[in-house]
């Protein structure tokens, strides 16, 4: 998942462009999803945070700017849906429901300032790498700030609509089969 790629006219990469690359990089069977920069492709690497940086350093060099990437295997995927803190509670629509994926294990004090943001009705939740927003008054008008999310974790994100988190996994599990 690439964070802020074809956002207000900023950072604007084509889906087809975007899976040529992959395959360039030996990235088996990309597959993008809406036009956010999701890509869901095989690979045997198993030094994430290494193929991040790869991906990372081609995008730059063929588009000229370098947006954070951030890996989730199907298995992690389906873990953070699984872990979804807002699944049992009534009344939730998934509609409102966003989940950032961090780069990192953010440290316990960055967690700490993020969730001491005053943001209500908005809702924060950490759970492993995620965390996950509940917008009750949607997305389009939230009360919490980017910039302070920004601040207080001091590490790459990128966040996903609930309907996108799912879909990605279907799409893994595709290839997957």
């Amino acid at each position: 998942m690439l964070r802020g790629v074809n956002v207000g006219g900023h950072n604007q990469i084509r889906m087809d462009a975007l899976r040529a690359l992959y395959e360039s990089l030996r990235l088996d069977n990309p597959q993008t999803y809406v036009q956010s920069g999701n890509v869901v492709f095989e690979t045997e690497a198993a030094d994430l945070a290494k193929l991040a940086k790869k991906i990372e350093d081609a995008i730059e060099r063929q588009f000229a700017f370098r947006p954070p990437v951030i890996l989730r295997t199907a298995s992690e995927l389906r873990d953070a849906i699984a872990r979804n803190p807002f699944e049992k509670r009534a009344g939730i629509d998934p509609a409102k429901l966003l989940v950032a994926f961090l780069a990192a294990d953010p440290a316990p004090e960055a967690r700490d300032k993020l969730l001491a943001i005053a943001c209500q009705p908005d809702e924060l939740r950490f759970s492993g790498r995620e965390l996950y927003i509940y917008f009750p008054n949607g997305m389009g008008r939230p009360t919490l700030k980017w910039p302070q999310v920004d601040k207080a974790l001091k590490l790459p994100y990128t966040g996903r609509n609930w309907n996108s988190v799912t879909r990605l996994l279907e799409i893994a599990q595709g290839i997957g089969a």
